[in-house]
């Protein structure tokens, strides 16, 4: 099994605000990985390194076999990484453009893509989320918090990315919407073969469709190994510094 991603010794943060601690992980081709912790544990921290949106003091994160610490977004997007941040953020930063359409939101989201391949992604895309087809003329705006989620995904999607990072993608949705969410997740994993990292506050959910679990406690792995293996009374413990 080949790796999208791997962590080794990472230690970042923000300036002089250092919030992970030798960290390790991987992200193997084909696998959703799930990434737990209480709130401030660094879950967003960690993603925002990958993409180089927080400063790394040491350590290595490869891509594919390329590291990637020290360039710039941009570039490492371009690598085939999608990254559907919580919204809102700590940046300001919505993850989508809320005056535009929903087709107008995909199509930025293609930009970079032969113009050939955009109305193909987009169709699969629709495939995931039918609503969105339904929504296509609707501005973002005036979309739901779980249709605001789908184009947020689907606009992540609209790079065919090797690797789809996920933070809280259910935070304050419905519990039916959380649960259709979950099997979408698995979907993508099973329809389009791309590896998933996923933060999510619902364990258990989470834990279901995941194939491996971290636990990151105040910047710190606490556990890494299978997600089957995490049960409630285990994860309470690692919270709680057991």
């Amino acid at each position: 099994m080949s790796e999208v991603l791997r962590v080794e010794g990472l230690e970042a943060g923000y300036g002089k605000f250092r919030v992970l601690f030798g960290v390790d992980l991987v992200v193997n081709s084909g696998e959703i990985v799930v990434l737990l912790g209480p709130n401030g544990a660094g879950k967003s921290t960690l993603l925002n390194s990958v993409v180089g949106m927080a400063d790394v003091y040491s350590g290595r994160i490869t891509l594919m076999g390329t590291n990637v610490v020290g360039k710039p977004p941009h570039e490492i997007m371009k690598m085939g990484v999608a990254y559907v941040m919580q919204s809102p953020n700590n940046f300001g930063t919505p993850n989508i453009f809320g005056e535009l359409t929903v087709y107008e939101n995909l199509v930025a989201a293609s930009t970079g893509v032969p113009k050939a391949e955009v109305f193909k992604r987009m169709e699969d895309v629709y495939a995931v989320f039918p609503k969105l087809r339904e929504l296509r003329d609707r501005k973002a705006k005036f979309l739901s918090g779980g249709e605001r989620q789908m184009l947020a995904i689907g606009m992540g999607l609209m790079k065919s990315p090797r690797l789809l990072m996920l933070d809280e993608p259910t935070a304050g949705l419905a519990p039916k919407l959380v649960s259709d969410f979950f099997h979408t997740i698995r979907d993508i994993r099973d329809k389009f073969g791309i590896s998933i990292l996923l933060v999510e506050q619902n364990a258990k959910k989470a834990l279901e469709i995941g194939d491996r679990a971290y636990v990151l406690v105040t910047g710190r792995i606490k556990y890494s190994g299978s997600a089957k293996s995490l049960d409630e009374e285990k994860l309470a413990a690692l919270f709680l510094g057991g």
